[in-house]
C-alpha cells in the first residue's frame, strides 16, 4: 500500500469519527472540497460506498462500519511505527504533547522542555494546561502530569517531582477582618476561594488529616476560577482562603504576603508523576523527555 493510500484511509478515519465534513476537515487541516474528493476517490479505488451523505449529517454504511472498527486500530498501530522509525534519524525529531496544570507546567515540566528543544530544535512541544482529570488516550496526548496516586494502574508513571504537601493560607489583610481557623470545620465559616474542576464540572474538595483522623470539606466562598494563578492572585488581593500545593505558594509565604494556617492538618500527597499508556511504544523525542524529567525529578 502507498503512503497515499494509507493517507486516505487515516482522512476516512478523521471523517467517521467527526461525522461532520466540517469539523473533521477543520481537524486535518484541510478545505472541505479537498476532503470530499479524498473520500470519493478512496469510495472508488474499493468500489463501496462508505458514507451517506447529507445535508444535515454524515453516517456510516455497513462497509463503512466495519472499515472503521476493523481497519482503523490499524492504521493506528501503523502511523505509530512510521513515527517512530522517525527516530533513527540522526537528530531526535518529532511532535510531543503533555496534559499539566498551570502549575506543574511551569514548575516542573518547562524546565526540562525548556532544555530540550534547545539541544533538539526538531523537537516540537505543545504543553495543555487544565486541572481535570484529562484521559490522555482519547484526547490524543503522549502524556500527561498529574500526583502519583491519581495515576490509573494500566499507565507507566515515572515520578517527576518530590511528595507534595498541602497549604491553606490567607493575606494579612484578610486576617485582620477575620480569625485563623484552628480546625478544617471552622472554613465554613471562611470565605475561601474555590477551584472548579472542568472535566467534572464540581469544585475541589478539601482534603485534612491529622492522628489518622480525615475530613473532607466543601468549602464556600465569592470566588471561584479554574485557574491556580488566578485562585492565588484573589488570595494576595484579600478575597479569602485557598488550598493549594506548599511549593506553589513557598514564594509568597516567605515574603509574607500570605500567611499559613491549619499546618498541622494539612496532608500530604505522593509527589507528581508523569504517565503515559503502557502498549505505546515511546519515540526517541518523547524517551529524551522523559529522562530530562526524571533527572530534574532527583535534583
Amino acid at each position: 500500500m502507498s503512503k497515499h493510500h494509507l493517507d486516505d484511509l487515516a482522512t476516512f478515519i478523521v471523517v467517521a469519527e467527526e461525522k461532520n465534513f466540517t469539523r473533521a476537515a477543520k481537524r486535518l487541516g484541510i478545505s472541505q472540497s479537498a476532503l470530499s474528493q479524498t473520500i470519493l476517490a478512496l469510495e472508488a479505488r474499493l468500489g463501496l460506498r462508505l458514507l451517506t451523505r447529507t445535508t444535515r449529517r454524515v453516517s456510516l454504511t455497513p462497509a463503512g462500519e466495519r472499515m472503521l472498527h476493523v481497519i482503523a486500530p490499524r492504521i493506528e498501530e501503523i502511523q505509530l511505527e512510521l513515527k517512530a522509525l522517525g527516530d533513527l534519524r540522526d537528530k531526535p525529531s518529532g511532535s510531543i504533547r503533555i496534559s499539566a496544570t498551570e502549575y506543574t507546567a511551569e514548575a516542573i515540566l518547562w524546565p526540562a522542555v525548556s532544555g530540550l528543544i534547545k539541544l533538539y530544535p526538531d523537537i516540537d512541544v505543545e504543553v495543555s494546561s487544565d486541572y481535570g482529570f484529562v484521559d490522555i488516550v482519547q484526547d490524543r496526548f503522549d502524556a500527561g502530569i498529574r500526583p502519583g496516586d491519581t495515576v490509573e494502574k494500566d499507565m507507566i508513571a515515572v515520578r517527576v517531582g518530590p511528595d507534595i504537601r498541602m497549604a491553606v493560607a490567607g493575606s494579612p489583610d484578610y486576617f485582620s477582618s477575620f480569625p485563623a481557623p484552628h480546625t478544617p470545620n471552622e472554613l465554613t465559616e471562611h470565605n475561601c476561594i474555590n477551584l472548579r474542576l472542568p472535566r467534572h464540572g464540581g469544585m475541589y474538595a478539601w482534603e485534612f488529616e491529622k492522628g489518622g483522623q480525615r475530613i473532607n470539606v466543601r468549602v464556600k466562598g465569592q470566588l471561584v476560577f479554574n485557574s491556580g494563578r488566578m485562585v492565588v492572585n484573589a488570595a494576595l488581593g484579600g478575597h479569602g482562603l485557598i488550598y493549594l500545593p506548599e511549593s506553589q505558594l513557598a514564594p509568597y509565604l516567605n515574603e509574607g504576603q500570605l500567611v499559613r494556617v491549619l499546618d498541622d492538618w494539612c496532608r500530604v500527597y505522593t509527589g507528581y508523576h508523569l504517565y503515559y499508556p503502557r502498549n505505546r511504544q515511546p519515540t526517541q523525542a518523547f524517551s529524551l523527555l522523559v529522562e530530562a524529567l526524571r533527572h530534574n525529578g532527583k535534583s
